[in-house]
């Protein structure tokens, strides 16, 4: 059933970077090639429908499953709402904001479906990060869990284009659920062009005031179409695990876009800590895991035998790869972790390695349809060998919301990443560092992310992190934010033992002649460390 015809919104068009400041977008050197009139939950869904994979799972939980038609039903039903209840028109901005739950993947895919624009955020997002967004995006409609409801409505006093709420859940007459019982279950995807935009991703706010990325349909299927069959190679018979959220767009390719492009099934975590995806994984018996390195390293410490039996490809982004988690995880259940880089700007992972090209270690080789190099600071190209920043171009790329910081990120029409890399004679790219985390000591070069591989090897660190710290005599030394593992105790002791251990582990003068133990690192609602908070901790005055 369509739905009624509304005026297309220009919102996003009009607030997209002037052309001149894109990055180059190589889709035909990718060898991709998109209609001009595409709707990507037409390739990710309704074209499964007329095929023995709709009765197949497409999403579950441990207590339910719907199947590819089961999904797509849902979808056109909150379509409907959006369309023909709330007056969503294509181009409108929707806010999402509901953990990994099966009727927030249908709420995403619907927004989509409707040709309006995704707006999707972390759970634990607070009143002040959910009004920055609301009114960045200029944000008409909220669908919400009903548990998260308070944040939201707090933020709406101050963002008074949102003129819809609707709860997810609680069995309110105005929830959505209610709502979709009065909807018919067939709905027309709205005939998008491949390059309207479909979904605005805050950046985490690693470096401060997030930034709102603007996707294409066209880019959805995209990373699909290259990390996805290139890098991941999945199969219609795995099952996706992940515990990043889907607002975080490692999480939307992980638990999303990946199983639904090839008709496989995603069993959804709601809660993502450790010992939750370890649970899910040794009963609910998923093949494809996606998490952080932190998870991994966790999930080590209380594994038992035959706990990952089922699962046979693991990823591992959104923070470097510690060599020391690699080897662990290796051996304690014989898989090689696929590394990656990506970003919310690019959308997903850009550099990685298939299982049979792993180097552990090294992040990986440009996924292919992705290049990439590293430059100077003054923009020119180093050879293999050097180190240096890396600038990366593909078929997706960064274009930011309205904001001066998109020539920062895009020069001469690569995408600068902030990172430092080192690349091998082979071509493999090896993280070094973000490059605000490189710290300069009495004229060495030290990568913080180097320093905490060495420390977290040893048995007393749980997690750990590496700043600069201001310095008279040698204008910066590494300091060391340090979490303990049950049963060690902070003291002067254990300071020189880690101390020690790193100084045996890489070169001496890189040790941290700081060491100062927290109980928790701050981090972002993706799980990032908030490396800017603890040097903003390190520069306060004593």
């Amino acid at each position: 059933m369509d739905g009624p015809a509304l005026p297309y919104d220009s919102f996003a068009g009009d607030n997209l970077p002037p052309r001149a400041q894109w990055p180059a977008l190589l889709l035909a050197e990718a060898g991709l090639h998109y209609p001009d009139q595409l709707n990507c939950v037409t390739e990710l869904l309704d074209r499964w429908l007329d095929s023995p994979q709709a009765s197949r799972p497409a999403i579950g939980t441990p207590e339910l499953s719907w199947s590819y038609a089961e999904l797509a039903e849902r979808v056109n039903r909150i379509a409907g709402v959006l369309t023909r209840r709330l007056g969503v028109a294509p181009g409108n901005r929707v806010l999402l904001r509901a953990p990994n739950t099966p009727i927030m993947v249908a709420a995403y895919l619907a927004v989509l479906k409707a040709g309006a624009i995704a707006v999707a955020t972390m759970p634990l997002l607070r009143a002040a990060e959910l009004r920055f967004m609301l009114t960045k995006a200029r944000v008409s409609v909220a669908l919400c869990d009903h548990r998260l409801l308070d944040e939201l409505q707090r933020a709406r006093a101050d963002a008074p284009e949102l003129l819809h709420v609707v709860p997810i859940g609680g069995g309110a007459p105005d929830a959505l659920e209610t709502l979709m019982a009065q909807e018919a279950p067939d709905f027309a995807a709205y005939p998008a062009r491949a390059d309207d935009v479909c979904l605005i991703a805050f950046t985490s706010g690693t470096t401060g005031v997030p930034k709102g990325t603007m996707h294409f349909h066209r880019d959805m299927l995209a990373v699909c179409d290259t990390y996805g069959q290139h890098v991941l190679r999945a199969a219609p018979e795995d099952v996706f695990i992940g515990s990043a959220p889907i607002a975080f767009t490692f999480g939307l390719g992980a638990v999303v876009l990946f199983p639904l492009r090839i008709g496989a099934s995603t069993l959804l975590l709601e809660q993502p800590s450790p010992e939750r995806l370890l649970d899910l994984i040794r009963t609910g018996r998923p093949t494809v895991c996606f998490t952080a390195p932190t998870a991994y390293r966790a999930m080590l410490h209380m594994m038992r035998p035959g706990d990952t039996r089922a699962l046979r490809i693991c990823v591992s982004a959104g923070e470097s790869l510690p060599k020391a988690t690699w080897e662990a995880w290796h051996r304690a259940t014989g898989i090689k972790i696929l590394d990656g880089i990506g970003s919310t700007e690019m959308l997903h992972i850009f550099i990685g390695a298939p299982q049979e090209k792993v180097r552990p270690g090294a992040t990986g080789l440009p996924v292919p349809g992705y290049q990439a190099k590293l430059i100077d600071e003054a923009g020119n190209d180093l050879p293999p060998g050097a180190t240096g920043r890396l600038a990366v171009r593909g078929p997706t790329g960064c274009r930011y919301l309205a904001d001066p910081r998109q020539t920062v990120y895009v020069q001469n029409g690569w995408n600068i990443t902030g990172d430092t890399y080192h690349q091998d004679a082979d071509g493999y790219f090896w993280f070094q560092a973000r490059s605000d985390d490189m710290i300069i000591s009495s004229g060495y070069n030290i990568a913080g992310p180097e320093v905490e591989a060495a420390l977290i090897s040893h048995p007393a660190v749980a997690e750990c992190a590496v700043v600069g710290a201001p310095d008279e005599e040698r204008g910066a030394i590494v300091q060391a934010y340090v979490v303990l593992a049950e049963g060690y105790e902070p003291s002067e002791e254990m300071i020189r033992a880690l101390q020690d251990h790193v100084k045996a582990e890489i070169a001496p003068y890189k040790y941290p002649r700081r060491i100062l133990f927290v109980d928790s690192l701050p981090r972002t609602e993706s799980g990032k460390v908030k490396r800017f908070e603890l040097r903003r901790r390190a520069h306060a005055p004593a």
